[in-house]
């Protein structure tokens, strides 16, 4: 299998890090809360039989500054822009938690640019059986343990990667965790449900069983809204970062979906 390969892209707000790996058909993922801080056994899982491209968007490790992004439409408009540098138009769009919020966004505004969208876990919605839980009101080094079945294993992986100082990790952290508040705000509801009929394209919808930020419940919300080209699924033994707790079972899931 061919190794991580990192460029430079250019867009309206500057210079923006782009990972790929694998050969074939295109598939864009974008990352989860605090964006893409390193490469993870599921799009080595996604990569056996795909090209993956894992583009770093405006605020989050790896993108250009989002001090210019106000609204969620500057945030809309901020990815689609990231997504056209990084030749990630008109293919395959995976989105997990964060990510999953634009790529569904992306796929309700122009549905051509979308082929097949897999969403895990987007934020955007709000029932009020279900409040979602906020994730920026954690006690430090809690964070893990609300997303994760695994938090051991995702404080290490949430640790700065080789050859950064933790220092500068610590900053790098913090600029993503405040482009996530400025992009969620409000974090219960962004007003997706309104738009999300708008996607054309066939869509999965992932969720962890055990998922304490949002109830696997949404899932079932999310596809009755977009409609008859959707369907859910319940990832066993995984957490609001199912792809994380569950990498074999949910790039599995994903590969079968994309290869129908």
């Amino acid at each position: 299998m061919t190794e991580v390969k990192e460029s430079i892209v250019d867009t309206p707000l500057g210079k923006s890090r782009v990972w790929s790996k694998g050969r074939g058909k295109r598939v864009c993922f974008l990352a989860g809360i605090g964006g893409a801080k390193k490469w993870t056994p599921f799009l080595d899982k996604l990569a056996e039989h795909r090209k993956v491209i894992v583009p770093s968007l405006p605020g989050f490790p790896g993108g250009a500054s989002a001090d210019s992004l106000d609204q969620l439409m500057d945030w809309i408009l901020a990815a689609c822009d990231v997504l056209e540098a990084a030749d990630c138009l008109d293919c395959d769009l995976v989105g997990a938690s964060v990510g999953a919020t634009l790529a569904a966004e992306i796929a309700a505004f122009w549905p051509d640019n979308v082929k097949k969208l897999v969403l895990f876990a987007p934020f955007g919605l709000f029932d009020a059986d279900n409040p979602v839980a906020d994730i920026f009101a954690q006690r430090p080094g809690a964070l893990p343990s609300l997303i994760s079945a695994n938090p051991g294993e995702m404080a290490d992986w949430m640790s700065a990667p080789d050859g950064i100082d933790p220092a500068d990790w610590e900053v790098e952290s913090l600029r993503a965790n405040i482009a996530t508040a400025n992009l969620l705000w409000p974090i219960g509801d962004t007003r997706l449900r309104r738009r999300l009929w708008r996607i054309t394209a066939p869509t999965l919808v992932l969720w962890g069983s055990d998922d304490r930020v949002m109830a696997p419940a949404y899932a079932r919300t999310i596809a009755a809204a977009i409609g008859k080209n959707a369907k859910s699924r319940i990832v066993k033994n995984a957490g609001h970062a199912l792809e994380f707790d569950q990498p074999a079972l949910t790039g599995r899931a994903v590969a079968d979906f994309l290869r129908k």
